[in-house]
């Protein structure tokens, strides 16, 4: 894959809301994915290479990304894949911001999986001092989402 085709994925994944492309073709694959916001303003891709598999060569692995320091306090995680949004309605207000006391069962965010709209609800009472992902950002099974302290 020619060094100009991966500059404009990488420019796409950075200007845009998904966090991971990947990309097969005859000559190899590429997978592009975008470093959390925590990491730092700038995009940084992280870029996974391989030959095709007929090639016999052996796949070449970037190294891993060095993972955030773990928050203190409890972590409300998620408990599906799907796509991470902080209140009810584009148009409505956040369920709850930084600061915000919550008790067990108070809805805190929505995760959508599959066109179905699941309301997540606090597991822990208390305050919640950090909010780990963004408006819209894809989401995996067991991803911290907040802190409540």
């Amino acid at each position: 894959m020619d060094l100009r085709k991966l500059k404009t994925l990488i420019d796409l994944v950075s200007e845009s809301n998904i966090s991971e492309l990947e990309i097969a073709e005859a000559d190899g694959k590429v997978r592009i994915v975008k470093a959390s916001a925590q990491a730092g303003p700038a995009v940084a891709p992280v870029l996974h290479m391989a030959p095709p598999a007929s090639a016999g060569a052996p796949i070449e692995r970037a190294p891993d990304a060095v993972a955030p320091p773990a928050p203190t306090g409890h972590a409300v995680k998620s408990p599906m894949v799907g796509t991470f949004y902080r209140s009810a309605s584009p148009g409505s207000e956040p369920f709850i911001e930084i600061g915000s006391t919550v008790k067990v069962g108070d809805p805190i965010c929505i995760i959508e999986a599959m066109k179905i709209m699941n309301e997540i609800e606090a597991d822990a009472a208390g305050t919640i001092r950090e909010i780990l992902c963004e408006n819209g950002q894809a989401v995996e099974f067991g991803q911290p989402l907040f802190v409540i302290e």
